[in-house]
């Protein structure tokens, strides 16, 4: 199996003027969040609109793709499809990441940067897209198969996800953020797979990542009481070998330090009072 390497970024994509820009976009950081943990019903009908354009956007880019598409055509699309609908793409400018969404490919955890590589025939591709409108952020992505993928891959792909189902199934409120971890590794134990620890899911709303931390593997000491209310992603990443990483020069690509294959899934989700609703669906 081929090792990736990167490839030929294109040019920064603009975003018109019109649309309304992340504070944090072209600054080294952004501001701290010292918000409410939960959010009001301006900020969760603002966050529905977001993770509406972020799903569709993302149903967008799936049709897209197909042998022989780079990721960098996908990043055009995604980019396009949010501003269209009068977002911004929330990635773009956040901590210097040069592209509208994340497109992680084979042994890629993460952060994967579109460019001028292809997508080949048995490949599995992963789409993170996130939109910013009326100040909340909606964020989501999937794992897709490209071409003929061998069953190994595709039955990652499809426990991954079922991972991130059961996870969403945990949450209720009154118990603590830990249950999402346990869930997903206790489900992932049965196939072997590794459980990557050093990237997690967050609070999400009016700050991209606002400190809240959401593990995916079983840890007690994440003990945050889940409340009415709050919301925060689920994005599990499961891998058929090492959960060990490396991080490509770019700062952002990080791959499995064996190169066994990833996938990963996330909704974002607002908790009600009997468990949770997922804010990212088309």
């Amino acid at each position: 199996m081929t090792v990736l390497i990167p490839h030929t970024l294109s040019p920064r994509r603009s975003v018109p003027g019109s649309i309304a820009t992340p504070e944090y976009v072209d600054r080294p950081a952004p501001t701290p969040y010292d918000g409410p943990e939960i959010r009001s019903a301006e900020t969760i009908a603002a966050m529905r609109v977001a993770g509406r354009i972020a799903a569709q956007a993302l149903d967008a880019v799936e049709a897209a793709i197909a042998p022989g598409v780079t990721t960098d055509e996908l990043d055009a699309i995604g980019h396009a499809f949010v501003v269209d609908h009068g977002a911004y793409p929330s990635t773009l400018g956040y901590r210097g990441y040069p592209k509208s969404l994340c497109t992680s490919v084979n042994e890629v955890i993460c952060h994967g940067i579109p460019d001028a590589r292809p997508l080949e025939d048995g490949d599995i591709v992963n789409v993170d897209i996130t939109a910013y409108i009326d100040g909340v952020h909606g964020d989501t992505n999937k794992t897709y198969l490209v071409g003929d993928v061998d069953e190994e891959s595709r039955l990652l792909v499809e426990r991954t996800e079922e991972a991130l189902a059961r996870a969403i199934r945990a949450v209720k409120p009154g118990r603590q953020i830990n249950v999402v971890g346990r869930v997903i590794e206790s489900y992932a134990k049965r196939f072997g797979y590794g459980v990557v620890r050093d990237f997690t899911g967050h609070g999400v709303g009016p700050a991209f990542h606002d400190g809240l931390i959401v593990p995916h593997y079983d840890d007690p000491r994440y003990d945050t009481v889940i409340k009415t209310g709050m919301t925060f992603t689920i994005e599990p990443m499961l891998t058929l070998g090492s959960i060990d990483w490396d991080l490509w020069d770019d700062g952002w690509t990080a791959t499995t330090k064996d190169k066994s294959r990833t996938a990963q899934f996330e909704h974002t989700l607002l908790v009600t009072d009997t468990g949770a609703e997922i804010l990212t669906l088309s």
